[in-house]
């Protein structure tokens, strides 16, 4: 929780002055019960109407001030609170933003929104509880206590008495619920994973009659939230009733040794009047109290999940020193003869380098074993194997969203690692199978934020062979959530114009065109040849009529190269190449 507090910073100027006012607020409205009693003990028995009226408008006056005074205070403790809290969520989203793969992938993409929505909300009640109530209260307790002192010394120690055995049972609460409200977070994480991957597969979902399985899924999950809700809000709902009966115990003691010392002429009416209004701020006081830890339970346990976030170390250093390949090792590569001789002959440095890459993901299994390759600059790489053979991971590792446990990857003779993750990224245009559309028009899903002109979003659409459906729907178009007014084909239209329409210096395909009819894919290819010829591509397919006409093709399996060369050269020396070649455009293994 301290390191959330340091979000609060650049508000000390607003919170001082709110607390000022808070507490001079408090002071005013501790006088009402006092000037109460001066006019039941002192003036009234005078039957001088003047002095009554008088002390009756001071009376009206401290409680316009202390209205006023409090009114003031909170909105001042709202403003800090908004603040502090948007502040808070910002940094927490640009942490995020960053997170490398795997880290986002350790805390889990549910987990993330949850701490970004609640586990933010519960904090921001807790800061604006702090300013309203945090300082109110204890002074209500402490004020309220010191009049009776004077007031009554005897009645005052009886409620003092009660005091230390209400400070324990909070204790007692308090560091039970923190862990419990922690558990709680956690099984939100696992409710909104669910509802999260029930919502985007809802027709999946349909159209093989699972609802009522997804049902009972949802049944449990949600029950689980429900009984960890139950269980800490059982041990903490037990505090304000054993709280406020230890109050209610001291009150009665109270009352009866009132009455005693009253009838004994000892104490004035008017002074047991006014202490029993003490009685209720100092009761009121340490219940609104014990709602400050149960709220404090909460927020300690989401600072802590937020404090996880932000706390996480960058994974993906930059070099401080860039550092670059004598491409020497090319030469023995299989398919990358001409660039190496391009480069010993020309100086022409190739556009991409995979030397000698191995990479696994956490599990330990490798992914990628010994992967090299070159490319020069326009040139196109094509990429085919099963599933799971490391097709995709290339283009993890070659866009950095993981680094290789052995070798390196180079773009333009340069380390990647030692590039500024903008720098890197601006190179790219990517379209995955899966993109996201965003609830938006056409035009600013392709425009993705940057500064392009309509005429280079046509550009791109056109190339994308998008142009006949947006043309008819237009650029202001209104997008549903995830595309869904579009079809399979259109999306992967839209998400390749998106890659094409800021001039990337390399375009990047992960199985975008798998929608595609064979034809459109044609057209599609043969487009991107003509107007982006300089773009050095790397597409990677299912299908071969999608890679055929590449540069060079590797072909995977099991995240190893068994083949590598021209369609040509994979006909003659790949078997594995002709086999699917043959299953797929009835091509003769012969």
């Amino acid at each position: 929780m301290r390191q959330i507090m340091k979000f609060l910073r650049p508000y000390y100027r607003r919170m001082t002055v709110g607390l000022a006012i808070k507490i001079l607020a408090t002071i005013v409205e501790l006088l009402i019960p006092w000037a109460l009693s001066v006019m039941i003990d002192t003036v009234i028995p005078r039957n001088n109407v003047r002095d009554i009226i008088l002390w009756g408008l001071v009376m009206i006056l401290f409680a316009v001030m202390a209205m006023a005074g409090n009114v003031t205070a909170n909105r001042m403790a709202g403003l800090v609170a908004r603040n502090t809290t948007e502040r808070i969520r910002l940094q927490l989203y640009s942490k995020i933003s960053f997170l490398s793969s795997e880290q986002q992938e350790a805390f889990t993409l549910p987990s993330l929104i949850s701490r970004a929505t609640s586990d933010t909300y519960n904090v921001h009640q807790f800061l604006g509880m702090m300013q309203r109530l945090g300082v109110r209260q204890p002074i209500m307790l402490i004020g309220g206590l010191s009049v009776t002192l004077t007031m009554d010394p005897v009645l005052s120690l009886i409620m003092i008495g009660m005091l230390p055995f209400m400070v324990l049972f909070v204790y007692l609460f308090s560091s039970r619920g923190i862990p419990l409200y922690g558990r709680v977070q956690e099984a939100l994480d696992r409710f909104i994973r669910l509802v999260r991957e029930d919502t985007a597969g809802i027709r999946v979902i349909k159209a093989l009659s699972k609802t009522e399985t997804e049902r009972k899924k949802f049944s449990a999950v949600n029950e689980e939230v429900v009984q960890k809700e139950w269980k800490a809000g059982m041990v903490m709902g037990a505090m304000h009733p054993i709280v406020g009966f230890i109050l209610n115990l001291g009150m009665a003691f109270v009352i009866y040794a009132g009455a005693v010392r009253v009838n004994a002429g000892i104490a004035k009416p008017g002074v047991i009047i006014a202490f029993m209004s003490y009685v209720t701020i100092i009761l009121n006081s340490i219940l609104f109290m014990s709602r400050i830890f149960v709220q404090y339970s909460k927020a300690s346990a989401s600072a802590r999940r937020i404090t996880e976030v932000l706390n996480q170390p960058e994974d993906l250093l930059i070099m401080q020193k860039p550092v670059r390949t004598d491409f020497d090792n090319l030469r023995g590569t299989p398919g990358s003869e001409d660039v190496w001789r391009s480069w010993k002959e020309h100086g022409e440095i190739p556009h991409i380098v995979f030397d000698q890459v191995s990479f696994h993901y956490e599990d330990g299994e490798d992914s990628l074993t010994d992967i090299s390759f070159a490319l020069k600059h326009g040139q196109t790489l094509g990429v085919i194997g099963a599933t799971g053979s490391g097709k995709s991971t290339i283009i993890n590792l070659l866009m950095r969203y993981y680094d290789p446990q052995k070798g390196a990857v180079f773009i333009d003779g340069r380390d990647i690692r030692s590039y500024e993750g903008k720098d890197l990224k601006t190179m790219f245009g990517v379209a995955f199978q899966n993109d996201v559309i965003f609830h938006d028009t056409i035009r600013e899903n392709i425009r993705f934020g940057r500064n392009l002109s309509d005429e280079e979003l046509m550009k791109a659409v056109k190339a994308a062979q998008a142009e006949d459906f947006v043309r008819e729907r237009g650029l202001d178009f209104m997008l549903a959530i995830r595309g869904m007014n579009l079809s399979g084909g259109q999306k992967q239209r839209l998400l390749i114009a998106r890659a094409l329409a800021g001039s990337p210096r390399i375009l990047v395909l992960d199985d975008s065109s798998s929608a595609l009819d064979y034809a459109t894919d044609a057209r599609l290819r043969q487009a991107i040849h003509e107007g982006y010829s300089g773009v050095t591509t790397v597409i990677v397919a299912q299908r071969i009529s999608s890679i055929m006409q590449a540069d060079r093709i590797l072909v995977l399996e099991d995240g190893r190269v068994i083949g590598d060369g021209t369609h040509d050269e994979l006909m003659e020396n790949c078997e594995v190449y002709r086999e699917i070649s043959h299953t797929q455009m009835g091509v003769s293994q012969g």
